[in-house]
């Protein structure tokens, strides 16, 4: 079994009921899913012109090979109706694998760990809410020591539960 951590996000439609129905249909996807965080609400990075998200990190188990698992994932956007128009752009959920186990990964599909990672503090703080001391398998820095050290300052804070 490898330790996966994944990041959740909606701004489209009914977001808790996106990032719920998500969370629920990656056991379809082969994750075994043994925690998640308190889902957040966030403020857009990038693309500005968009809704806030709901974002969480789910830390799972899986047999399933990286690339297999990214596939899966994106069966799971499609599924539940989400279409990336542009990059950054608005969207119904996002899947992203964080990390996969320890691994390196560089194909044309993956990036693993998520290049972007400690540039976002709407993934950090779920991140590292519920996997503190969990290491970046390059630069060597916990979960903890990203979120203190990001330059992002964009508003995120626990979402209201409906």
């Amino acid at each position: 079994m490898t330790v996966v951590y994944l990041s959740l996000g909606s701004n489209l439609g009914e977001r808790m009921e996106n990032v719920r129905a998500a969370i629920g249909a990656l056991s379809r996807a082969g994750v075994r899913v043994r925690k998640v965080s308190k889902i957040y609400e966030t403020e857009p990075v990038d693309y500005l012109e968009q809704g806030w998200f709901l974002n969480c990190v789910v830390e799972g188990e899986t047999e399933v090979a990286a690339e297999e698992l990214l596939r899966r994932l994106r069966g799971i956007e499609s599924a539940m109706g989400s279409a990336k128009a542009f990059a950054k752009g608005p969207r119904v959920i996002d899947l992203d694998i964080l990390f996969y186990g320890d691994a390196v990964i560089q194909t044309e599909e993956l990036v693993t760990p998520h290049p972007r990672m400690g540039q976002r503090r709407f993934v950090l703080v779920p991140l590292a809410e519920i996997a503190p001391g969990v290491r970046h398998p390059v630069t060597g820095l916990t979960a903890a020591e990203m979120l203190q050290q990001t330059k992002d300052r964009s508003v995120v804070r626990v979402a209201a539960t409906e």
